[in-house]
This record gives structure tokens, sequence and C-alpha cells, in this order.
């Protein structure tokens, strides 16, 4: 944990913080809210409580609920009501193997806190594990009301009513995946909340059929069911949804649009690759660290089914000189050429000779004479970085801002796509939606580089969805839980 941080929550609890590892939640203000401790202090005392909770305005809402009797009443459910009683039982479960991820102290062994499994002895800690545990994990079931989930997002709700905060949810449809991002942007700086992404292959086939294929959006429109529930429990009161390259290339787009209103009251808009080239540009070069990625720089959003390039000369969007999109992207590439298991060398020709041509037509558009700096998005560009880097698991924060090689994205690529599909899947970074497709995203990532005069590219983790939230927060802040449906850039 930063320095800022340990001192943030040195001034909520009056104290030097013991055992402090990292902030596991933050206030909608951006400050510590709930920190994981170690299990055993440098003193030597074991400390059962993982999940701290640190925010003083958090802290007396906890003990306002608490001063309702929410104990009591959850100590008499659990009596009574199996199912809950189980998921309880399964929480401390959790808790336990979470500590135990932090450091094995016998003392304290299958000792968890809060009174789990059978009591419920403190709220403040089944707050701060569901807390920190996020939106995903429940201690009661998703229709009753009194779980300790609702009791931290009742908690959270009441200390959010004194600050001046819109919290902001953005939803990515792409290609291969569809991502959400719940943020709040304070003093004009975005403060994530959740960032998710679940690998639905929306346009599996398109390129093909022209159409979404029913299996796809089945796929689609469940992961959305799950991303409704988020936002609810984070209480999003401004949404914007873009879809972009696949849902542009097909004639029955209107399902996928009629079923993204009816889950979430919200029609999904369907942009053109200019427009996905703009949020991608303002997500990305204001979320780099300071001193990241030199001006005129060229942005290169590798996606699923298109590549977008934006050219700036400072940070914002009124900076931007040109842009354009192509129809080129992992998924794509994947499906247009390399058929084989790894691919065979004509294939990759093949991609090779289709990628090259399109390049003509976007370097024709934008000019990369006299860039100073090359900035990759999306999940190709961060896994190529991760595997150059030789990560021994997917860390965002080591990613972002991290700096590749021309030659390193070469060795990354020609590795790539000489393995088979078991030993992509094998590799310590790879998320599974990425296995089948990795090859065609770092083949694009390749030639694109090929062609600049810089020798490496910045990899940014923020990127057209941060776009999107900025682009919410740039208009006016809607009424309290009104949801916004203006959909201006």
């Amino acid at each position: 944990m930063h320095d800022g941080d340990l001192s943030a929550v040195e001034r909520q609890i009056g104290r030097t913080p013991r055992g402090a590892l990292d902030v596991s939640y933050r206030c909608p203000c951006g400050d510590p809210a709930v920190v994981t401790t170690a299990p055993r202090l440098d003193d030597g005392t074991p400390f059962p409580t993982t999940y701290y909770v640190t925010c003083p305005r958090l802290t007396s809402a906890i003990g306002t609920l608490e001063g309702e009797g929410r104990m009591r009443e959850m100590e008499g459910r659990l009596a009574v009501d199996d199912a809950l009683r189980g998921q309880y039982l399964g929480a401390h479960e959790r808790y336990l193997a979470e500590r135990r991820h932090l450091g094995e102290v016998p003392e304290i062994d299958g000792i968890s806190a809060g009174g789990m499994p059978r009591r419920v002895k403190c709220l403040h800690v089944l707050v701060g594990q569901a807390l920190a545990n996020g939106p995903g994990v429940k201690c009661s079931t998703p229709s009753d009301r009194g779980g300790s989930r609702w009791h931290a997002v009742s908690a959270t709700r009441r200390v959010r009513k004194t600050q001046p905060v819109t919290r902001y949810g953005a939803i990515d449809c792409g290609t291969n995946a569809l991502r959400l991002l719940v943020a709040d942007v304070i003093d004009g700086e975005l403060r994530e909340i959740t960032r998710e992404m679940r690998t639905v292959r929306l346009g599996e086939g398109v390129d093909a059929t022209g159409e979404f294929a029913p299996a796809a959006l089945e796929r689609t429109f469940a992961a959305l069911d799950e991303y409704a529930g988020m936002i609810d429990d984070l209480d999003v009161s401004a949404l914007r949804i873009v879809a972009t390259s696949a849902s542009r290339d097909v004639r029955n787009a209107d399902e996928m649009i009629d079923g993204f209103q009816r889950r979430v009251g919200v029609v999904p808009q369907v942009i053109d690759g200019l427009a996905e080239a703009r949020l991608s540009y303002a997500g990305a070069v204001r979320g780099l660290p300071d001193g990241v990625g030199d001006f005129p720089v060229l942005v290169a959003d590798i996606g699923g089914g298109s590549t977008e390039f934006i050219r700036g000369s400072g940070p914002r969007v009124d900076l931007i000189e040109s842009c354009t999109s192509i129809d080129i992207g992992c998924v794509r590439m994947t499906e247009r050429c390399l058929h084989s298991d790894p691919p065979t060398d004509d294939e990759i020709r093949d991609a090779t000779g289709v990628v090259d041509a399109e390049l003509d037509r976007a370097f024709r558009d934008v000019s990369v004479d006299s860039i100073r700096g090359f900035i990759g998005l999306a999940g190709s560009v961060t896994t190529v970085a991760a595997l150059a880097h030789g990560l021994a698991s997917y860390d965002a924060q080591q990613i972002h801002g991290s700096v590749t090689t021309r030659d390193q994205v070469e060795e990354v690529t020609d590795s790539l796509l000489k393995m088979s599909r078991t030993q992509r899947a094998a590799l310590p970074v790879m998320h599974p939606g990425r296995v089948d497709v990795i090859g065609g995203g770092a083949l694009v990532l390749r030639q694109i580089l090929s062609r600049l005069p810089v020798s490496c590219v910045v990899a940014s983790d923020t990127d057209i969805l941060d776009g999107i939230v900025y682009s919410l927060a740039a208009q006016s802040t809607p009424h309290d839980g009104e949801i916004s449906h203006n959909f201006s850039m």
C-alpha cells in the first residue's frame, strides 16, 4: 500500500495502521474504505480480521444498521433458512482461504471473523468482506434483502448521500467481449469501482454470415443479466452502452439492441469507427501515467473485428489530428485466415497480406510521419506485453504504461503463432477468452509496429470504457436515481 493511502488510513482511524497490506475497497471520494490486513501483525500478534473498515462515514453507517437490530435479525434467519446458512458457511470458508493466501497463522486457523459461520457477531467485518469481494459474491440469496452484501450496499449508499458524486456505468459491446466499467469521476479524475469482462464472442461468424448467431446473442444476454445486477447493486445513476465493429456489420442488430433495452432499460448506441476512435483516445491518453507517451502520438485500439487509429498532439479529444477505422482484428483475422492449430505458414502469410493491405489504407488516412509515441489498447496488446515481460500472472498495474520493444513483439508473435491451442491456454497470463484469437491479434500488432518510425509500444489498460465514462462526466449530471439516455460524445 503506498504512502498516500497509509496516510489517509491514519487520518481515518486516528493512529498508525497495523498490518495494512492493500486497499480492498475505496469510498466514492477515492479514499480507502476497507483495507486488507496481514493475519499476523509485526509484533507477532495473530489478527483474524482480514478486511478492516476504515472510512469513518462507512463505520458510522454500519453502526446505524447494527443499532437497527440487523445482527439479531440475521442470526434468527440463519437458524431457519438452510440456503442462507449454506451461503454464510461458504463466506466463512472463502474468508479462511483468502486469509491463508496472505499467510498461515496456526493460532487462528479455522477461525474467521464476524461470528461466521454460526453467528452474526460483527456487521463491520461482514460488510468489509462483502465490499472487498465485490458485487459477484453474496452471503445471502440474491433475492433476499437482508444479507451482508445488501448491508454493504445500504451502508455505502448512506455514505454517498453526503457526497456530490455521480456514479457512471459504461458497457462496451465488442466483437469478442462484453465489458463493464463502473466508476466515479472526482475533480476530473476517474476512480474505478469495478471493471469486468466476459468473453461472449458476439461477432462469431459475422464476417462470413453478416448476422449475429442465436448462440452468440444468448451468451451476450447472459453476461448482460449479470452486469444488470452489478449496476443496480453499485447504484449507477448514468449509464452509456456502445456497440462497435460486429454490430456495425450485421443485418440483425435490432435483435441485440432490443435485448439490451429489455434488460437494462438503455438503448445501446451502435457507433461508427470514428466515434469509437475518439472514445478510445480519450480513455487511453488520459489514463496513462505522466510522462508516458510523447506527442504527437499514434493510438491503436486492436479489437475483435476492427482496429482504430488515432493521431493526436495532446491528451484531450480536441487535440486529435486524424483518425480512421479498418476491418482487421483478432477475431476477424482468425476466422478469415488462421484456421489450423497451429496456423500453417501459408495461413500466416495470407493473414499478413490482408493486414498489410488494410494498413496501407489506414496510414493514408492517418499519417505516422514524425510520431514520437505509439500506444496500444485492448487485450491483444496487453497480453503480448504480459508475455514479453514474463509475468507470472496477468497484472493490470504492471502492464499499464509498460513498454514493449519491436523485437519483443516479434518474438512473442512468432511464438504464439507456432503454439497449439493447448499450449496457448497453458500460458499463465492468458485469459480463456483470448486463447483462440491471440495469434491473430498479436500479428496485427506486429505488422502495425513494423510500419512505424518508433521502436516500441506503450500498453494502456484504459481504453474506450474509460472514454465512455469521461463522455458521461462531461454531460449534465442527471437527477438522483435517473439513468442517463444521452449518448452524445
